[in-house]
């Protein structure tokens, strides 16, 4: 396949093989945002595309190709950007916890300062020497195109910034929704008041004028963005696209190829990534008292594993008043292993292959209809029983149904609950099912965005004008 990519990149347009990649959250281990862009580097790679990366010092540094860490000129951003690296590069030991807390306290009323005058997300100000070194870059003539994957919405400023002073070719790959909407009637047309969502809305509309290419990844997501954006299908504007991330395994084969599931005296079901109260743990746990009604042995054989995330507050709230503590186990984020020398996302693909059951938390929120999570496409390597509870997202159904996985409708309690039991009996009888359908690969993403760009015409000439 590494050669139809190569041939994919050269066919076209020869000129744009020169590509500048922003991405604030580059090389962050375990980081949906990271891995989105980092999984399609090898493709990129293998099809003669040479790499100019910028990103924040958050992850670590790419020694395959030109990769330069930038810190954020804000306080905000710089905060956040500092506990990571220091984490990086000195673990979240008693040094963290002393150093860390002190510079958030010299940096409060700078930070204060940035909110209100702003009232911008934390890493919005990593576009400034984003900008900043990417025009260096294109005035050396080290670039052909511009390529802004987030993630923090800054990389996509920093990209339209660029693309208006140079009018290089842009392509921008858009992660989550950035206009949020508030019920199914809601189109998202009404400017919001709010200084982030207004900047995020104004900022949609800007990447669909002047992107070239411009890609979503559900269906909902495209869907919507056309709504608000007519000229998304207006010739001479930005081709619109939904393109699957996918994902691949991370390099852990000679350390898994011994681990095998294997049944035991716990169900576990395992939830990874984010939680929050709109993506609650009370979908399942408010279920277990009719649950373990009918089924008492239940209650000594039930483990539920949280991986990645604290609970969020609604499901200690619910586990402060209930009998069910013990069947829940909280192991918080798993970073790199200085002794097995494993990733972050190394282990939890062990923790995954040895999992009864992996548990995908849609959310109960409008917003459900234009997301997918991107760690099902992590559970779709694993070839273990998957259960889903979706949420108003037809394509998500489909993607689980096609599968052979356990769906529920996440709004619907009676659904949950039926659910719990036919896993419970499954799992009794040691018959839980196995994914029916191969994973979804990168491979196909990067092989539909090279198609894309090798249709794109470089400007005839650029020469550098100082602003």
């Amino acid at each position: 396949m590494a050669a139809d990519l190569k041939h994919t990149a050269v066919a076209g347009d020869q000129q744009s093989k020169r590509w500048l990649i922003l991405s604030h959250g580059f090389n962050m281990d375990g980081r949906a945002a990271s891995q989105t862009i980092t999984d399609k580097v090898p493709y990129f790679l293998d099809a003669g595309i040479q790499l100019h990366v910028l990103s924040a010092i958050t992850g670590t540094k790419d020694m395959r190709f030109s990769h330069q860490q930038l810190i954020a000129w804000g306080p905000a951003a710089f905060r956040f950007d500092f506990r990571h690296w220091f984490a990086n590069r000195f673990g979240r030991g008693l040094a963290y916890r002393i150093v860390t807390p002190l510079i958030s306290l010299l940096l409060s009323p700078f930070i204060f300062l940035e909110k209100t005058l702003s009232g911008y997300s934390s890493q919005w100000s990593w576009a400034f020497p984003a900008y900043f070194v990417g025009l260096r870059l294109i005035k050396e003539g080290k670039i052909d195109l511009i390529y802004s994957t987030g993630g923090a919405w800054s990389a996509h400023l920093a990209g339209l910034w660029l693309k208006k002073k140079t009018k290089l070719p842009w392509i921008a790959e858009i992660h989550d929704p950035l206009v949020i909407r508030t019920n199914e009637k809601d189109l998202g047309g009404q400017v919001p008041k709010e200084s982030d969502a207004k900047k995020r809305y104004w900022l949609e509309k800007e990447i669909c004028h002047h992107a070239d290419i411009a890609w979503w990844f559900t269906d909902g997501a495209l869907y919507y963005a056309k709504q608000r954006n007519p000229l998304l299908d207006t010739p001479g504007n930005a081709k619109g696209l939904m393109i699957i991330p996918g994902a691949n395994p991370p390099n852990v084969e000679s350390v898994i190829q011994n681990t095998n599931h294997q049944y035991g005296e716990y169900l576990n079901i395992c939830h990874f990534g984010s939680l929050a109260n709109d993506r609650s743990m009370t979908q399942v746990l408010e279920c277990l008292p009719e649950f373990f009604s009918e089924y008492p042995e239940a209650r000594n054989q039930i483990r539920f594993h949280i991986y990645g995330a604290q609970l969020d507050q609604r499901s200690r709230n619910f586990l402060r008043t209930s009998q069910y503590q013990e069947n829940v186990v909280e192991h918080g984020r798993l970073e790199k292993d200085l002794i097995t020398g494993l990733t972050g996302r190394q282990q939890i693909a062990i923790r995954m292959q040895e999992a009864d059951i992996l548990l995908l938390l849609h959310g109960n929120s409008e917003w459900c209809r234009e997301y997918i999570p991107s760690k099902l496409y992590d559970y779709f390597w694993t070839n273990r029983p998957i259960w889903g509870l979706a949420y108003q997202n037809l394509q998500l159904e489909e993607l689980l149904q096609s599968r052979s996985c356990y769906l529920s409708d996440a709004d619907n309690s009676s659904s949950v609950l039926k659910t719990l039991k036919a896993i419970y009996t499954d799992w009794r009888h040691q018959r839980l099912p196995q994914q029916s359908t191969h994973a979804i690969s990168v491979e196909s993403a990067v092989k539909k965005i090279l198609e894309q760009v090798s249709d794109l015409k470089k400007p005839d000439s650029y020469e550098y004008q100082p602003a």
